[in-house]
């Protein structure tokens, strides 16, 4: 008995010293699950939220932060940072494998480096959760998966390790390949390929080793995961639409450069959809970009989620943050603009019951400000990761 007892005061201590009994004060929180709260109080315990509201008093043995505004973690909702790395050289660059256009059995968890130095550029500003993974430029380059930033080995910061399949619609897969070298020629090995997974999900002789592209191919038929292709111009978008029809593929969009022009088209198909970055370059398959297309689809009722998308030059990574901030400047609203980086990309990732608001029961994930999120002069003071201070720069 005197053993048990022992090991429970060993297990309740290991605890607190590994995520501590937090309290945040904060002239402001925005919780993304009703009103902002004025004089608000945050107690965390055990990694998780404990409790939040106003003026709550706060118990003996809790650390105690201030900041003036404090808001969920923030979630980038599509990057490919740990697959592409900060040095812009050949060893850290695994987020297209050159050798077949069609590649979906590939794992982001295989190649992934949870100690790439991005991350701790994307945690300084705010960011504890991305969804990452193989790149834009293949017919389907491979599976998508979703981390936190703080620091650790894969196993502790993983969240979930396939969330999607990534695919691309347009000229970035030709310009990596000689085949598919058209649109048409896109879409019909898209086709073939499902077509050949839907006709491998017939009973068969189970002693014969399963074909991985099959199986995941397989898994997207069945919806268990969402298909995230990459199109930009209405044709592609539709081109996009098409596909999800025919094989009752769950379908997330992303980049939508011309998605305002496709409002209806986009509510009929029930897509889901993540905007490029909102200060990516107009030219190529973007050409026809807006810096309202945030606000538009918005204001149509479209959920918003923003990106940062993939960058082929240092430093590899925008944030979305600014991203967002840029979105509002061009006619998105203040809370949609935090929707489009907190509870939208939460909700969009399945994640909603975890991360992307500040609700009692979820991961402990906060960025504390000094100042409006979304000034350029504001800093995120401190960053909270599964209840533990990942980040404390402003001191």
């Amino acid at each position: 008995m005197l053993k048990y007892i022992i090991t429970i005061i060993f297990i309740a201590v290991f605890q607190l010293n590994v995520y501590g009994q937090i309290a945040v004060k904060a002239d402001t929180i925005y919780t993304m699950a009703g009103n902002p709260i004025a004089n608000g109080v945050i107690l965390i315990r055990n990694g998780k939220i404990e409790n939040v509201g106003a003026n709550l008093s706060i118990p003996q043995g809790y650390t105690t932060y201030t900041a003036r505004v404090v808001t969920p973690g923030l979630i980038d909702v599509r990057s490919s940072v740990g697959l592409s790395g900060a040095y812009n050289v050949p060893s850290d660059q695994d987020q297209i494998e050159k050798s077949s256009p069609l590649q979906p059995e590939l794992r982001a968890i295989d190649a992934y480096n949870p100690e790439d130095k991005l991350l701790e550029h994307l945690k300084r500003n705010g960011i504890t959760t991305i969804h990452t993974g193989h790149g834009v430029g293949a017919l389907s380059s491979g599976q998508t998966m979703i981390v936190k930033t703080k620091a650790g080995l894969i196993d502790d910061v993983m969240v979930q390790p396939i969330a999607m399949v990534a695919m691309t619609l347009g000229p970035a897969v030709s310009s990596n390949f000689t085949s598919p070298g058209t649109r048409s020629k896109q879409v019909a090995m898209l086709r073939a390929e499902l077509l050949k997974a839907q006709g491998a999900m017939k009973p068969k002789d189970t002693s014969k080793a399963p074909d991985l592209r099959q199986l995941i191919m397989q898994q997207l038929l069945r919806g268990e995961v969402k298909a995230l292709i990459s199109a930009n111009t209405a044709t592609d978008i539709m081109s996009a639409i098409r596909l999800a029809k025919e094989f009752n593929l769950k379908l997330v969009i992303e980049g939508g450069a011309e998605a305002y022009r496709l409002i209806d088209q986009i509510k009929a198909s029930k897509a889901e959809i993540i905007v490029h970055p909102t200060m990516a370059r107009p030219g190529g398959e973007m050409v026809n970009m807006t810096m309202e297309n945030a606000a538009i689809l918005s204001g149509a009722g479209i959920p918003v989620s923003i990106e940062s998308g993939f960058e082929s030059y240092v430093p590899k990574s925008r944030v979305v943050l600014y991203e967002a901030a840029a979105a509002m400047i061009h006619g998105l609203s203040f809370e949609n603009a935090l929707r489009s980086i907190t509870i939208h990309p939460a909700k969009l990732l399945g994640l909603e019951k975890r991360v992307g608001s500040i609700e009692k029961g979820k991961d402990a994930d906060l960025v504390l400000f000094n100042g409006d999120p979304f000034e350029y002069t504001t800093k995120a003071c401190i960053v909270i990761i599964d209840g533990k201070v990942e980040v404390n720069q402003c001191q």
